[in-house]
């Protein structure tokens, strides 16, 4: 591909905001003529460059020129939004760009390069976007970041830009499917209500192309990092528990951080819902005394406000009182239980109607590959839990069961403690299936525990050494409490490849 750039480049120097002076074309990645600059070919290339023209007269907020790092689903929402409110915007990606985000970059006539990162390129930008799975610790980030200019996050950047009000949810476990069952509520509602976030839907392109009253946004510690001015209007916090902990230098003090960033620029009138029942979440309120609205959930305690159980029926005091049997919910288990108590809370300080509340929970649809029932083959029960990458979902994936359970575990381990998991798998699990490159620690933790553990690498035979050991009425289950990147893409991947599987059989 060929494409004459210089004439653009032109333009776009004499358009820019105050007629200032956008950084040059990189030397890298391009062959230069007389008139001309050689584009090469993304379908093909490991490393190339597009360039597009952009003309907006707008004065950005973050200064002019950005650079968006990652061109997944954040980068690319990153990117049109930064493009519509003015800056000048280079995509940076140092992997092979998907194509549905490659069509899109094009389509919106992005500048973008996938295969390498142009250092010179991005050391000259005025502010840096990054996706949340690159940690600020890579050099050049860090040397950007120390020059004094901006390291954002997706969310950080689009919420100067945000008009609509913003439920965010975080937490070590629960946060996808309580982020999807409050959206389910206020939709249901008649709300005009986005979803967005780590859910896998980009905040920033809503904010571009959506016109929401209300967003709610799942938030991993990752997107949290880089949350410094952002402020939710309501805020959960589900539970903490050790997860990622290579990401925090194996210090659980800075993964907690991170999490409580949920609550940064939180005032007096906004509401922040959190576990009651979770001792970490407890001690850091404590010490932190949040100038918020509070409105805790529990499982073992009544709360004057906020939400309880109480002779199996959930109560929320907030407005007024909502009761509902836990037989009817929609989601079963006890961290279910509480998704859902987080959930309706949120629902009752928007005041939504009980009866509305009440309908959403009975009838909403669980997220995909989370406990998700697959298929029930020769009376054996087979369940995708694959979203399960660290000990405490496995754990209630686990105490869930209430059949003999061949247990499928493994992958790129998180340094899991799996002692935690010792009692439960004594009690409900038959055999073991590993199913990861590296077995030895789970072979070690559970060897003394169940009679029978078989190493697999591979989901079509995971699944074929189950159905031979599991019999009638008992229970297959893919929890595998780390994370897929070993032997899959990620856990999707991982999740589809199992149930491909199942339904072979």
């Amino acid at each position: 591909m060929v494409q004459n750039n210089q004439e653009a480049f032109r333009r776009r120097q004499a358009n820019f905001p105050h007629g200032s002076t956008p950084p040059s074309l990189p030397k890298e990645g391009h062959s230069r003529g007389k008139n001309r600059v050689e584009i090469l070919d993304c379908s093909y290339s490991s490393c190339s460059i597009h360039h597009c023209n952009t003309e907006n007269p707008l004065v950005p907020k973050f200064g002019k020129h950005i650079v968006v790092l990652g061109a997944g689903e954040s980068g690319v929402g990153a990117a049109i939004l930064a493009q519509k409110e003015g800056y000048f915007v280079f995509v940076s990606d140092k992997g092979t760009i998907k194509e549905e985000y490659r069509s899109a970059l094009l389509e919106y006539g992005i500048e973008f390069e996938e295969g390498t990162h142009s250092l010179d390129r991005i050391q000259a930008a005025d502010c840096l976007v990054k996706s949340p799975g690159i940690p600020s610790t890579v050099p050049f980030i860090k040397e950007f970041s120390d020059s004094g200019k901006k390291v954002l996050s997706e969310i950080e950047f689009a919420g100067p830009y945000c008009k609509a009000k913003t439920i965010c949810i975080t937490g070590s476990n629960g946060k996808t499917t309580t982020s999807m069952l409050t959206h389910h509520i206020l939709k249901k509602a008649g709300v005009k209500v986005g979803l967005a976030g780590n859910v896998g839907y980009s905040f920033a392109k809503q904010v571009a192309q959506e016109d929401f009253d209300w967003i709610v946004i799942e938030l991993s510690s990752f997107q949290l990092e880089e949350m410094c001015d952002f402020k939710a209007d309501i805020s959960i916090l589900l539970n903490i528990t050790p997860d990622h902990l290579d990401r925090y230098d194996y210090d659980m003090q800075k993964y907690m951080d991170a999490k409580f960033r949920i609550l940064q620029n939180q005032t007096e009138k906004d509401w922040f819902i959190y576990n009651f029942d979770d001792p970490i979440i407890k001690a850091e309120i404590e010490k932190r005394k949040p100038n918020t609205q509070m409105a805790p959930f529990s499982l073992k305690d009544e709360q004057s406000v906020g939400g309880y159980l109480a002779q199996e029926q959930l109560i929320i005091n907030i407005h007024k009182q909502f009761t509902m049997s836990i037989h009817d919910l929609a989601l079963k288990g006890k961290h279910n239980t509480q998704n859902s108590l987080a959930s309706g809370i949120a629902a009752r300080v928007l005041e939504i109607r009980n009866e509305s509340i009440r309908e959403s929970l009975t009838d909403f649809v669980n997220v995909e590959h989370r406990m998700e029932f697959i298929a029930k083959v020769h009376g054996i029960e087979f369940i995708n839990d694959s979203k399960a990458t660290n000990i405490n979902s496995t754990w209630y994936a686990l105490e869930s069961m209430n059949k003999p359970t061949v247990w499928i575990v493994g992958g790129v381990d998180k340094g899991n403690d799996y002692s935690e998991l010792a009692e439960l798998v004594q009690d409900k699990v038959k055999a073991i299936i590993c199913l990861g490159k590296e077995n030895k620690k789970i072979i070690k933790a559970f060897k003394g525990i169940v009679e029978t553990i078989v190493e697999t690498e591979s989901a079509m035979e995971a699944v074929a050494y189950a159905y031979r050991l599991a019999q009638k009425e008992e229970t297959v289950l893919l929890s595998p409490a780390c994370a897929s990147f070993d032997l899959f893409e990620n856990y999707e991947d991982r999740g589809n490849q199992f149930k491909k599987a199942v339904r072979s059989l």
